[in-house]
């Protein structure tokens, strides 16, 4: 019995969507630069896992019960910040920022190996 009902349990899954407000643009900003450091299915697969139950949880929340009319402005802002703001741009700026720095590097190591002159 949590809060006095015995029906509250399910009140546990908004546990992780309270941390992952604050925790997961840098858990995704991470898995980003994860996956363009390491091309692979892991890195990937953990990219869409991660934000699952967080994102998924809130989701149903603004979803459910489905008798209750909805406004589009309210669903259009939530996906706008929780998805998109919270989950996807920071992923997109760590994978971005990893694989502008690694070209970067590269680009800078050709320079100095062709252009040295050897001794």
């Amino acid at each position: 019995m949590m809060f006095g009902y015995a029906d509250d349990w399910w009140v546990l899954f908004l546990y992780p969507v309270l941390l992952w407000v604050p925790f997961g643009p840098f858990l995704m900003g991470a898995a980003g630069a994860w996956c363009a450091a390491r091309p692979g299915w892991r890195p990937r697969l953990w990219s869409v896992l991660l934000p699952l139950v967080p994102v998924g949880v809130s989701a149903a929340v603004m979803v459910l019960p489905l008798d209750q009319e909805k406004r589009t402005e309210d669903l259009v802002g939530y996906a706008t910040v929780h998805i998109g703001g919270i989950t996807l741009l920071p992923w997109l700026l760590g994978y971005g920022t990893t694989r502008l720095v690694r070209a970067a590097r590269a680009r800078r190591e050709r320079r100095r190996g062709s252009g040295g002159g050897g001794s």
